[in-house]
C-alpha cells in the first residue's frame, strides 16, 4: 500500500515583479499601484518563506499533491517549485490561466515520480465580474490508477457574509454539475478529491446544499447523489480555524472526497488514526503562528502596505492522507 500526502493552501498574493513583462496591459494598469515595490528581492523572500512551510509538510518530506491558490502565473509557481529542490522530488506542475479580474489562478504541483498528469480541464463558475476558473486535473498513478483532483477559489465574501453568498453557491452548483459529469464517464466509485478555499465554512449552505458535502461517512456511502466527504468538520468542532479574522477562527480551506474513496473498495481509502478518524491536519507551521489565544497566521502582506519579510500567508494550509490500496 502507498499513502499520498495531498496538501491545499491559498499562499496569499504570489504576484510576479512589479512590471512583469508577461502580464497583460489591462492587469498591469490593474495591479501597478497594489504591486508597487513587488520587486525581485521582496518576491524571492516571498517564495523562501513559502519554502519554508511546504518543506516542512509531510514530517519533512513535502507533499506529494499540493494544490495551490493566489498564485499569479507559471514563472511564480515555477520559482516555488525550484525553492523545493532540496526535497529531491520531481516537482511537476499543472497551472491554467483564469479570467479572474486580479489574475490570481489555481494550480497544482505533483511528485512526477508517484503521479502522472493524464489531462487537465477548467469549468467557468458564471459571475458577473469574473472569478478563479474551478480547476481539474486526473492523475494516474504509478500502478495507473485514476485519481481526480479538482482545486476551488470561490468568490470572496468582500462584499458582505450574505450579499456574496449566491456567488459561492453558484459555484458550487458548478462543482456538483461537473462532478456528475465526471461519475457518469468514469463510474460511480471514481476516487475524486475537491480541495479549496472556498470562503464558506462546512455547515454553510454553499457547501451542505449545493456542494453536498457532509461530516457522515454514511451518507455518502449510501446517497444515490454524488455526495461528499467533508474532512475538514473536525476543526470548526474544535474551533480551529485556516484563516482568522476579528477575533474569529474560519475553515474556509478544505477538503472533500468521493463516494469511491469513502468505501475504499475502488483502488483508494482514508487511513485512520488509533482514535479511528480520518487522517487530516491544518499545518501549523511553528514559524508562521502567531501565537496567543488568537493565533492567525503571520502574513507576508504587499510592499505597498507595509510587507513582513518574516511572514508567510494569510491562510495555513491543509492536508490529508489518501491510501492507494
Amino acid at each position: 500500500m502507498n499513502n499520498y500526502y495531498i496538501a491545499w493552501w491559498n499562499v496569499e498574493n504570489l504576484f510576479d515583479i512589479q512590471n512583469a513583462l508577461d502580464r497583460p496591459a489591462w492587469l498591469q494598469s490593474k495591479l501597478n499601484s497594489e504591486l508597487n515595490g513587488w520587486t525581485q528581492s521582496v518576491l524571492e523572500t516571498k517564495i523562501q518563506q513559502l519554502g519554508k512551510v511546504i518543506r516542512f509538510m509531510n514530517n519533512n518530506h513535502g507533499p506529494d499533491i499540493l494544490g495551490l491558490c493566489e498564485v499569479e502565473n507559471l514563472h511564480v509557481i515555477e520559482l516555488l517549485v525550484g525553492e523545493l529542490a532540496s526535497l529531491g522530488r520531481n516537482y511537476q506542475i499543472a497551472h491554467h490561466d483564469t479570467p479572474d479580474g486580479r489574475g490570481i489562478d489555481v494550480a497544482f504541483i505533483y511528485d512526477s515520480y508517484k503521479f502522472s498528469s493524464d489531462g487537465h480541464f477548467s469549468y467557468t463558475v458564471l459571475k458577473r465580474s469574473a472569478t478563479r476558473d474551478i480547476f481539474q486535473v486526473n492523475f494516474k498513478t504509478v500502478s495507473q490508477k485514476d485519481l481526480i483532483v479538482i482545486g476551488n477559489h470561490w468568490p470572496a465574501r468582500s462584499a458582505g457574509t450574505y450579499e456574496s453568498e449566491p456567488y459561492r453557491i453558484i459555484a458550487a452548483e458548478t462543482l456538483s454539475y461537473w462532478i456528475e459529469r465526471i461519475l457518469e464517464i468514469k463510474g460511480s466509485n471514481t476516487a475524486i478529491v475537491v480541495m479549496g478555499d472556498f470562503n464558506d465554512e462546512a455547515f454553510n449552505r454553499s457547501m451542505t446544499d449545493y456542494a453536498l458535502s457532509t461530516n457522515q461517512p454514511v451518507k455518502v456511502k449510501n446517497s444515490q447523489t454524488p455526495r461528499l466527504l467533508n474532512l475538514s468538520w473536525k476543526y470548526f468542532n474544535k474551533g480551529q480555524g485556516s484563516f482568522y479574522y476579528d477575533n474569529f477562527a474560519y475553515c474556509f480551506d478544505q477538503i472533500l472526497v468521493s463516494k469511491g474513496i469513502v468505501k475504499g473498495n475502488y483502488g483508494f481509502s482514508l487511513p485512520t488514526n488509533a482514535a479511528g478518524g480520518y487522517i487530516s491536519q491544518i499545518v501549523f507551521y511553528p514559524d508562521m503562528v502567531s501565537g496567543g489565544s488568537y493565533p492567525d497566521p503571520i502574513k507576508f502582506g504587499r510592499p505597498s502596505e507595509s510587507y513582513n519579510p518574516n511572514g508567510f500567508s494569510d491562510h495555513y494550509p491543509v492536508a490529508f492522507l489518501l491510501q492507494e490500496s
